[in-house]
Protein backbone atom coordinates (compact mmCIF):
# COMPACT_ATOMS: atom_id res chain seq x y z
CA UNK A 1 0.00 0.00 0.00
CA UNK A 2 1.44 3.33 -1.12
CA UNK A 3 -0.78 5.82 0.03
CA UNK A 4 -2.03 6.23 3.27
CA UNK A 5 -5.50 6.48 3.61
CA UNK A 6 -6.09 7.34 7.22
CA UNK A 7 -8.51 10.05 5.92
CA UNK A 8 -11.10 7.65 3.93
CA UNK A 9 -11.46 4.88 7.16
CA UNK A 10 -14.97 5.04 8.91
CA UNK A 11 -15.51 5.21 12.80
CA UNK A 12 -16.99 1.82 14.09
CA UNK A 13 -18.34 2.24 17.30
CA UNK A 14 -17.93 -1.21 19.31
CA UNK A 15 -19.75 -2.65 22.68
CA UNK A 16 -17.27 -3.94 25.60
CA UNK A 17 -18.06 -7.50 26.22
CA UNK A 18 -17.44 -6.96 30.18
CA UNK A 19 -16.05 -10.84 30.65
CA UNK A 20 -13.26 -9.38 28.21
CA UNK A 21 -13.04 -6.14 29.56
CA UNK A 22 -11.50 -7.21 32.80
CA UNK A 23 -8.33 -9.20 30.30
CA UNK A 24 -7.93 -6.45 28.06
CA UNK A 25 -7.66 -3.47 29.89
CA UNK A 26 -4.12 -5.12 31.24
CA UNK A 27 -2.02 -4.28 28.44
CA UNK A 28 -0.48 -1.16 28.41
CA UNK A 29 0.23 2.05 26.46
CA UNK A 30 2.68 1.04 23.35
CA UNK A 31 6.69 1.77 24.55
CA UNK A 32 8.72 2.35 21.46
CA UNK A 33 11.79 0.05 21.73
CA UNK A 34 13.35 0.80 18.54
CA UNK A 35 13.90 2.98 15.11
CA UNK A 36 14.62 1.06 12.45
CA UNK A 37 17.32 2.58 10.56
CA UNK A 38 17.57 0.23 7.66
CA UNK A 39 16.78 1.80 4.35
CA UNK A 40 15.51 -1.77 2.74
CA UNK A 41 13.19 -2.16 5.47
CA UNK A 42 11.22 0.97 4.30
CA UNK A 43 7.92 -0.42 2.99
CA UNK A 44 7.26 -3.48 5.97
CA UNK A 45 3.35 -4.60 6.33
CA UNK A 46 3.97 -7.85 7.85
CA UNK A 47 5.26 -9.11 11.26
CA UNK A 48 5.50 -12.21 13.24
CA UNK A 49 7.49 -13.31 15.99
CA UNK A 50 9.44 -16.83 15.85
CA UNK A 51 7.68 -19.44 17.89
CA UNK A 52 10.86 -21.77 18.17
CA UNK A 53 13.77 -18.96 18.66
CA UNK A 54 13.08 -16.65 21.46
CA UNK A 55 13.41 -13.18 20.61
CA UNK A 56 13.56 -12.98 16.79
CA UNK A 57 10.68 -11.58 14.94
CA UNK A 58 10.13 -12.17 10.88
CA UNK A 59 9.35 -9.32 8.95
CA UNK A 60 8.47 -8.58 4.61
CA UNK A 61 8.48 -5.12 2.36
CA UNK A 62 5.25 -5.19 0.83
CA UNK A 63 4.53 -4.92 -3.78
CA UNK A 64 7.95 -4.83 -5.66
CA UNK A 65 10.29 -5.33 -2.33
CA UNK A 66 12.63 -8.71 -2.43
CA UNK A 67 10.84 -11.73 -2.42
CA UNK A 68 12.48 -12.56 1.28
CA UNK A 69 12.00 -12.86 5.25
CA UNK A 70 13.59 -10.61 6.89
CA UNK A 71 14.41 -11.33 10.48
CA UNK A 72 14.91 -8.90 13.54
CA UNK A 73 16.20 -8.74 16.97
CA UNK A 74 14.03 -7.68 19.42
CA UNK A 75 15.99 -4.16 18.95
CA UNK A 76 14.87 -3.97 15.61
CA UNK A 77 18.51 -4.73 14.41
CA UNK A 78 18.69 -6.49 11.09
CA UNK A 79 20.07 -9.78 11.85
CA UNK A 80 19.63 -12.05 8.30
CA UNK A 81 17.05 -13.05 5.76
CA UNK A 82 15.32 -15.85 4.19
CA UNK A 83 14.67 -15.61 0.58
CA UNK A 84 12.01 -17.12 -1.08
CA UNK A 85 13.33 -18.78 -4.34
CA UNK A 86 10.76 -18.86 -7.08
CA UNK A 87 8.45 -16.47 -5.57
CA UNK A 88 7.68 -13.31 -6.44
CA UNK A 89 6.51 -10.43 -4.63
CA UNK A 90 4.10 -8.38 -6.39
CA UNK A 91 2.11 -7.46 -2.91
CA UNK A 92 2.87 -9.12 0.48
CA UNK A 93 0.67 -7.77 2.68
CA UNK A 94 1.11 -9.87 5.81
CA UNK A 95 2.83 -13.15 7.72
CA UNK A 96 1.99 -15.36 10.18
CA UNK A 97 3.27 -18.39 12.47
CA UNK A 98 1.09 -21.26 12.49
CA UNK A 99 1.21 -25.09 12.59
CA UNK A 100 1.43 -27.41 9.27
CA UNK A 101 -0.75 -30.80 8.96
CA UNK A 102 2.47 -32.67 10.48
CA UNK A 103 2.64 -30.59 13.47
CA UNK A 104 5.49 -28.61 12.31
CA UNK A 105 6.37 -24.55 12.83
CA UNK A 106 6.05 -22.95 9.73
CA UNK A 107 6.25 -19.14 8.36
CA UNK A 108 3.20 -18.13 6.04
CA UNK A 109 3.35 -15.13 4.05
CA UNK A 110 0.36 -13.68 2.56
CA UNK A 111 0.86 -12.12 -1.34
CA UNK A 112 -2.76 -11.05 -0.81
CA UNK A 113 -2.68 -6.84 -1.76
CA UNK A 114 -4.79 -6.12 -4.53
CA UNK A 115 -5.80 -2.79 -4.32
CA UNK A 116 -7.89 -1.91 -7.49
CA UNK A 117 -8.81 -5.27 -6.94
CA UNK A 118 -7.76 -6.44 -10.52
CA UNK A 119 -5.90 -10.24 -9.74
CA UNK A 120 -8.20 -13.27 -10.05
CA UNK A 121 -5.71 -14.99 -7.69
CA UNK A 122 -3.64 -14.95 -4.42
CA UNK A 123 -0.83 -16.77 -3.49
CA UNK A 124 -0.31 -18.05 0.23
CA UNK A 125 3.66 -19.22 0.39
CA UNK A 126 4.60 -21.26 3.46
CA UNK A 127 8.39 -21.92 4.92
CA UNK A 128 9.27 -24.14 7.91
CA UNK A 129 10.30 -21.93 10.94
CA UNK A 130 14.28 -22.32 11.09
CA UNK A 131 15.21 -24.20 14.24
CA UNK A 132 19.08 -22.19 14.60
CA UNK A 133 19.77 -18.30 14.01
CA UNK A 134 21.45 -18.84 10.78
CA UNK A 135 21.45 -15.37 9.39
CA UNK A 136 20.61 -16.08 5.72
CA UNK A 137 19.21 -18.94 3.93
CA UNK A 138 17.62 -19.57 0.76
CA UNK A 139 14.82 -22.40 0.27
CA UNK A 140 12.13 -22.86 -1.98
CA UNK A 141 8.55 -22.46 -0.67
CA UNK A 142 5.29 -24.52 -0.52
CA UNK A 143 2.54 -22.41 -2.12
CA UNK A 144 -1.19 -22.48 -2.64
CA UNK A 145 -3.19 -20.40 -5.18
CA UNK A 146 -6.18 -18.97 -4.06
CA UNK A 147 -9.51 -17.27 -5.48
CA UNK A 148 -12.19 -15.45 -3.38
CA UNK A 149 -15.74 -16.18 -4.18
CA UNK A 150 -17.30 -13.60 -5.86
CA UNK A 151 -14.26 -12.09 -7.32
CA UNK A 152 -11.11 -10.13 -6.69
CA UNK A 153 -10.70 -8.76 -3.26
CA UNK A 154 -7.78 -6.38 -1.39
CA UNK A 155 -6.57 -7.61 2.02
CA UNK A 156 -3.64 -6.90 3.98
CA UNK A 157 -4.59 -9.51 7.04
CA UNK A 158 -3.21 -12.84 7.36
CA UNK A 159 -3.96 -15.25 10.19
CA UNK A 160 -2.89 -19.29 11.15
CA UNK A 161 -4.80 -20.99 13.94
CA UNK A 162 -2.60 -23.08 16.38
CA UNK A 163 -5.16 -25.18 17.21
CA UNK A 164 -6.99 -26.33 13.81
CA UNK A 165 -3.88 -25.22 11.64
CA UNK A 166 -6.79 -22.89 9.43
CA UNK A 167 -5.78 -19.36 7.52
CA UNK A 168 -7.40 -17.02 7.56
CA UNK A 169 -7.86 -14.05 5.66
CA UNK A 170 -9.54 -10.58 6.40
CA UNK A 171 -10.49 -8.04 3.58
CA UNK A 172 -9.69 -4.73 3.47
CA UNK A 173 -11.50 -2.12 1.37
CA UNK A 174 -15.40 -3.10 1.98
CA UNK A 175 -16.77 -0.84 3.94
CA UNK A 176 -17.68 -4.06 6.29
CA UNK A 177 -14.54 -6.07 6.09
CA UNK A 178 -14.61 -10.25 5.72
CA UNK A 179 -13.28 -12.91 7.09
CA UNK A 180 -12.34 -16.03 5.36
CA UNK A 181 -11.01 -19.30 5.79
CA UNK A 182 -8.91 -22.12 4.06
CA UNK A 183 -9.15 -25.24 6.11
CA UNK A 184 -5.78 -26.41 7.21
CA UNK A 185 -5.84 -29.76 4.93
CA UNK A 186 -6.21 -27.38 1.66
CA UNK A 187 -3.04 -26.05 1.96
CA UNK A 188 -0.57 -27.65 -1.08
CA UNK A 189 -3.46 -27.87 -3.33
CA UNK A 190 -2.42 -26.84 -6.71
CA UNK A 191 -5.86 -23.93 -6.55
CA UNK A 192 -8.60 -23.49 -4.02
CA UNK A 193 -11.26 -21.05 -3.47
CA UNK A 194 -11.49 -19.65 0.31
CA UNK A 195 -14.58 -19.58 2.02
CA UNK A 196 -16.30 -16.43 3.42
CA UNK A 197 -17.19 -16.94 6.84
CA UNK A 198 -18.44 -13.70 8.61
CA UNK A 199 -18.49 -9.63 8.34
CA UNK A 200 -16.40 -7.70 11.16
CA UNK A 201 -17.35 -4.87 12.81
CA UNK A 202 -14.30 -2.81 10.95
CA UNK A 203 -12.84 -1.59 8.31
CA UNK A 204 -9.71 -1.16 6.54
CA UNK A 205 -7.85 -4.01 8.24
CA UNK A 206 -4.28 -3.92 7.77
CA UNK A 207 -2.96 -6.69 9.73
CA UNK A 208 -4.11 -9.53 12.23
CA UNK A 209 -2.32 -12.56 14.29
CA UNK A 210 -3.57 -15.07 16.97
CA UNK A 211 -1.81 -15.77 20.04
CA UNK A 212 0.20 -19.35 19.94
CA UNK A 213 -2.01 -21.23 22.88
CA UNK A 214 -5.21 -19.67 20.45
CA UNK A 215 -6.82 -17.70 23.12
CA UNK A 216 -6.48 -14.19 21.88
CA UNK A 217 -7.13 -12.43 18.15
CA UNK A 218 -5.84 -9.16 17.17
CA UNK A 219 -6.82 -7.09 13.71
CA UNK A 220 -5.48 -3.63 13.33
CA UNK A 221 -6.16 -0.78 10.61
CA UNK A 222 -4.66 2.58 10.64
CA UNK A 223 -6.53 3.91 13.72
CA UNK A 224 -7.14 1.35 16.14
CA UNK A 225 -6.24 -1.75 17.62
CA UNK A 226 -9.06 -4.66 18.35
CA UNK A 227 -9.22 -7.75 20.26
CA UNK A 228 -11.37 -10.57 20.48
CA UNK A 229 -11.17 -13.26 23.42
CA UNK A 230 -11.18 -17.05 22.45
CA UNK A 231 -13.04 -19.28 25.07
CA UNK A 232 -11.68 -23.01 25.16
CA UNK A 233 -13.27 -24.65 22.70
CA UNK A 234 -14.69 -22.46 20.76
CA UNK A 235 -13.98 -21.36 16.72
CA UNK A 236 -12.52 -18.36 15.33
CA UNK A 237 -15.96 -17.87 14.01
CA UNK A 238 -17.35 -18.20 17.16
CA UNK A 239 -14.76 -15.81 18.93
CA UNK A 240 -14.96 -13.12 16.35
CA UNK A 241 -18.84 -13.28 16.21
CA UNK A 242 -18.42 -11.14 19.35
CA UNK A 243 -18.26 -7.26 18.95
CA UNK A 244 -14.35 -6.81 19.57
CA UNK A 245 -12.43 -4.28 22.30
CA UNK A 246 -10.24 -1.91 21.27
CA UNK A 247 -6.78 -2.00 22.89
CA UNK A 248 -3.73 1.07 23.36
CA UNK A 249 -2.47 1.95 20.29
CA UNK A 250 0.08 4.28 19.38
CA UNK A 251 -0.71 6.14 16.46
CA UNK A 252 1.67 5.83 13.25
CA UNK A 253 2.04 7.24 10.10
CA UNK A 254 1.31 3.69 8.06
CA UNK A 255 0.70 0.71 10.85
CA UNK A 256 0.56 -1.97 8.69
CA UNK A 257 1.72 -4.67 10.45
CA UNK A 258 0.96 -6.34 14.31
CA UNK A 259 2.16 -9.93 16.08
CA UNK A 260 1.64 -11.03 19.69
CA UNK A 261 4.90 -12.43 21.42
CA UNK A 262 5.07 -16.25 22.02
CA UNK A 263 3.63 -15.87 25.41
CA UNK A 264 0.36 -13.85 24.09
CA UNK A 265 1.70 -11.45 27.01
CA UNK A 266 2.37 -8.72 24.87
CA UNK A 267 2.61 -7.38 21.19
CA UNK A 268 4.25 -5.70 18.63
CA UNK A 269 3.45 -3.00 16.14
CA UNK A 270 5.07 -1.55 12.95
CA UNK A 271 5.04 0.88 10.27
CA UNK A 272 6.10 1.56 6.90
CA UNK A 273 8.12 4.48 6.31
CA UNK A 274 5.97 7.90 5.60
CA UNK A 275 6.59 11.41 5.62
CA UNK A 276 10.55 11.07 6.38
CA UNK A 277 9.70 9.54 9.44
CA UNK A 278 11.32 5.97 10.46
CA UNK A 279 9.51 3.14 11.55
CA UNK A 280 9.27 2.31 15.28
CA UNK A 281 9.11 -0.76 16.78
CA UNK A 282 6.46 -0.65 19.75
CA UNK A 283 5.69 -2.95 22.36
CA UNK A 284 2.47 -3.29 24.46
CA UNK A 285 2.64 -5.51 27.77
CA UNK A 286 0.33 -6.82 29.98
CA UNK A 287 0.70 -4.50 33.59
Amino acid sequence: MKTPIVVLLLFFSVSCVSAQEEIVTSFGEGVAVATLKDDGLDEISGLACSRILQGLIYVHNDSGGEAAVYILDSLGNNVGKIELLGAENRDWEDIAIGPGTDGKSYIYVGEIGDNNAVHDEIVIYRIPEPSTRNPTSQITPEKTILKYPGGARDAESLMVDPISGDIFIISKRDSINTLYRLAAGKFGSSEEELEELIKLPLTSATAADISADGSQILVKNYLAIYYWKRNPGESIVQAMSRQPIELPYSPEPQGEAIGFLPSGKAYYTLSEKRFDLEPVLYKYTTK
